[in-house]
């Protein structure tokens, strides 16, 4: 499950009403103290950045035994988070899964089925939404993300650097909106750069860029700089970095990606 930002009042009420019904809740040591609150008297499964897969497993084993536990991830469960490495954690092990009844109705081809002769233990999956950093980033400065976009992660931890970078040169020829996220860490300090570089090979250098750290957080903070000057900005891995196309303007503080209705309409 996503848990969004982190506080209360953005969490959905199917995850508050998880949180409040299972037995055990799983997590980054970091995100599990936004929601401790919520969490008293459950037995809780946390470790450090770098430790997913440990964490997935142990969640596993928690439902294998019979219990309900939540694996918590910050913003959205599905982007950049913990729902795919449980499944493929399911996949590897020849788990069976399936989706909570009351969660979804879906119809699979039979050819797109993996057909397995082996007796698999079973468990039942719900994968609930949460508010992801580039939308609760984007409230925050306006509506940068109106029009088509694309999102990137620049940790080269899982993707080598030479595919990423591909991807920024070429969601910046098609003139996206770029979201990036884990602009740097303290052992990744070069991406950033390197991106801003080729995104300038085809942005104008005045194109706006919007920095938000820890997104509706207590240490919140928000700026609005140029490409030009984005190697200047003080990022961490809890920044979403928003650059613009070749239409985003500012606007009284505000960040704005046109969606087109100027073009045909009378606004």
């Amino acid at each position: 499950m996503g848990i969004g930002p982190g506080s209360s009042e953005h969490l959905s009420k199917r995850a508050c009403d998880v949180l409040e019904n299972v037995e055990s809740v799983a997590g980054y040591t970091t995100y599990i103290d936004l929601i401790r609150h919520l969490i008293k008297g459950k037995k809780i499964i946390s470790s450090s950045m770098t430790k997913e897969v440990d964490r997935a497993e142990a969640a596993i084993a928690e439902a294998l035994s019979g219990k309900t536990c939540a694996i918590v991830s910050s913003g959205d469960s599905g982007i950049y988070a913990m729902a795919g490495l449980v499944l493929e954690l399911c996949v590897s092990r020849h788990i069976q899964i399936m989706a909570k009844s009351t969660a979804r109705n879906i119809s699979v081809d039979s050819v797109a089925l993996e057909k397995t002769s082996i007796k698999r233990d079973c468990l039942e999956i719900e994968i609930v939404p949460g508010i992801p950093a580039f939308c609760s980033g984007a409230s925050l400065l306006g509506a940068p993300l109106t029009h088509d976009f694309a999102s990137i992660s620049l940790s080269d931890l899982l993707t080598p650097w030479e595919v990423i970078e591909k991807r920024i040169d070429s969601a910046a020829f098609a003139d996206f909106v770029i979201v990036l996220f884990n602009p740097k860490s303290k052992k990744r300090s070069f991406q950033l750069e390197k991106a801003q570089k080729t995104i300038l090979k085809h942005r104008q250098k005045n194109t706006p860029v919007g920095i938000v750290t820890s997104a509706m957080r207590e240490e919140q903070n928000i700026r609005i700089t140029t490409l030009e000057n984005l190697h200047l900005a003080d990022v961490t891995m809890l920044t979403t970095v928003f650059i613009g196309n070749s239409s985003t303007f500012c606007y009284d503080g505000f960040m704005i990606t046109p969606r087109g209705y100027s073009k045909k309409y009378d606004i």
